[in-house]
This record gives C-alpha cells, sequence and structure tokens, in this order.
C-alpha cells in the first residue's frame, strides 16, 4: 500500500530502498493492467523530491498504456523536483522507446544498480 491506495494484483510489487522506491511493473503491462497500476503509481509521484524507479525487468509485454504510465509518473515527479528512473533491458521495449524519441526523456539502464549509479553520477 503507498499513501492508503492497494497494490494491484499480480502486476506490481513495490519496494523502498533508502533514498528511493523501485515499482517492479509485472507480466503484461496493456491497457487493463495500466488502469490498474495507475492509482498507485499517482500516489508513489505525489509527495515533492521523490525518487522512483520503475523496473520493467519482470514484465513480459509493454504497450503504448504502459508508455503512458511512465510518461504521466515523470511528469509529476518534475513537477514536484522528483525523478524517474527507469530500468529496462528489453530489446522490444528499448526499441519502441527509441523509435519514439522517448529514450532521452526516460533514459533507460539495463539494471537497477546502473540505474542509481548514473543517477548518483547526475546528482554530484
Amino acid at each position: 500500500m503507498i499513501h492508503g491506495v492497494p497494490l494491484p494484483d499480480g502486476h506490481l510489487r513495490v519496494h523502498r530502498a533508502p533514498g528511493h522506491t523501485v515499482m517492479e511493473f509485472h507480466g503484461e503491462i496493456d491497457i487493463a493492467a495500466a488502469l490498474a497500476i495507475q492509482p498507485t503509481l499517482d500516489a508513489a509521484t505525489k509527495p515533492p523530491k521523490t525518487l522512483l524507479v520503475i523496473d520493467l525487468t519482470p514484465t513480459t509485454f509493454f504497450d503504448c498504456s504502459g508508455l503512458a504510465l511512465l510518461c504521466r509518473a515523470r511528469t509529476r515527479l518534475e513537477e514536484r523536483d522528483g525523478a524517474l528512473l527507469l530500468v529496462c533491458p528489453h530489446p522490444l521495449t528499448l526499441r519502441m522507446l527509441r523509435i519514439l524519441g522517448l529514450t532521452t526523456r526516460l533514459r533507460p539502464s539495463p539494471t537497477l544498480e546502473e540505474a542509481l549509479r548514473g543517477h548518483l553520477r547526475e546528482a554530484g
């Protein structure tokens, strides 16, 4: 549960670490999953100065509904002086991000460790 919003069954796991929260998207992220995830994601992106990591490693399918979630989360975080880190090792999803010109905005990393290292380099 994040700020009173229950986690959607099966599609999302959340864990906190010092300084950041990791939201793992699981399985097929289609319009139904996106609708289920959105309230939890909105709650996670509401506090100011949040560092949120979205990890797509456990996904098996990711469509434009998932992209909309990522863009919405990034916009909400930027408005509140926060940051979004994206973990995405999947070639097809990375290709979709490149085709749409989103790799410069979302800057995917292949692992959680690399995403966090990159953020620390930029912040420091």
